[in-house]
């Protein structure tokens, strides 16, 4: 499959998300994530993890070929205050994480990356807290933890 076939599948993607959440009041299972996956490897000049990786979506060939997990969100207007992030699973090959932040229409806005150690060491915190389960952290938190990588204004922002 060609780079602009996939393009084009992930617009038609972005435009059956949104009818949907608006259409059924809830998100379709899956959707974002693939095309946060796809948005983050044209933004960030990444390339796709071999199919047998496990706990990491692509690895940056700029970066000694860094594994990167990639994670998303769609922040809606009406969407709860307190938003989280999936799971962060410490016992996996990863290096970084990217969280790329989609409006309403599953457009990136933003996308941010933390590093393993700074993660790492907020899941410990949280889990000595009981309140985090299994890795998982709010939105607000990672964005605490990471850098912005890039953004609609600005594009690449470098480290």
């Amino acid at each position: 499959m060609s780079l602009y076939a996939a393009d084009k599948l992930i617009a038609q993607a972005r435009i059956l998300a949104a009818q949907y959440r608006e259409t059924m009041g809830k998100p379709l299972p899956g959707i974002s994530n693939e095309i946060a996956e796809h948005d983050a490897m044209r933004l960030m000049q990444l390339q796709p993890a071999p199919k047998d990786a496990v706990g990491y979506n692509a690895i940056d060939p700029a970066r000694n070929d860094m594994r990167i997990q990639i994670k998303s969100r769609a922040v809606l207007e009406e969407s709860k205050s307190n938003p989280r992030l999936g799971q962060l699973n410490v016992n996996q090959d990863w290096d970084s994480v990217l969280l790329v932040i989609m409006n309403n229409q599953y457009m990136p806005v933003e996308i941010y990356e933390a590093y393993r150690d700074e993660l790492e060491e907020a899941i410990y915190e949280a889990k000595a807290n009981s309140r985090a389960k299994r890795g998982a952290m709010t939105i607000g938190r990672f964005k605490k933890l990471a850098h912005l990588a890039w953004s609609e204004e600005k594009g690449l922002i470098p480290d």
